[in-house]
């Protein structure tokens, strides 16, 4: 395990779920860049900031990373790595699971049973199926979802 093992919770191995062959050549001006098409635009991915009221379960690390990395994979993408650090005295965890397709990270509040997540991948997944994982271990009373797309291409 490397030093971030230390600091906190670290996953061990990376997932494989989606298997994608992309070009080495840089000649080859048709290589894939994963950004998504979608009702007539053409972006970098979806940026879902999600705040959960009334949660339960904020204050377990453990707990938390196995649950944002089961939502990773619902939602499609590949876990690179993920890392959690669990705040003294009131509980509260951060934490990031980093993916192929970019990232969901948290910050939570026990004591106001709070957390806000964010969710952001691109290519072919689709962070929304991520939410209803999440929701099972949070039980949170209110979800307020906002949604952007990121890296829009003009023109």
């Amino acid at each position: 395990m490397n030093a971030l093992a230390q600091l906190g919770m670290v996953s061990e191995l990376p997932s494989n779920n989606q298997a994608i062959s992309v070009p080495v050549s840089f000649e080859d001006e048709d290589r894939k860049d994963y950004f998504v098409e979608k009702d007539g635009e053409k972006f970098a991915g979806t940026h879902l900031l999600v705040d959960m009221w009334g949660a339960t379960n904020l204050d377990d690390p453990a707990k938390i990373d196995s649950t944002l990395c089961e939502a990773a994979l619902a939602a499609g993408a590949t876990i690179l790595h993920s890392h959690f650090h669990h705040f003294t005295p009131n509980g509260g965890v951060s934490g990031v699971v980093v993916l192929a397709e970019s990232h969901i990270s948290i910050h939570t509040w026990p004591e106001r049973d709070f957390a806000a997540v964010d969710i952001f991948m691109c290519g072919a997944c689709d962070p929304h199926l991520a939410i209803p994982v999440m929701q099972r271990l949070f039980q949170a009373e209110q979800l307020d979802v906002s949604e952007e797309r990121r890296g829009r291409v003009q023109g």
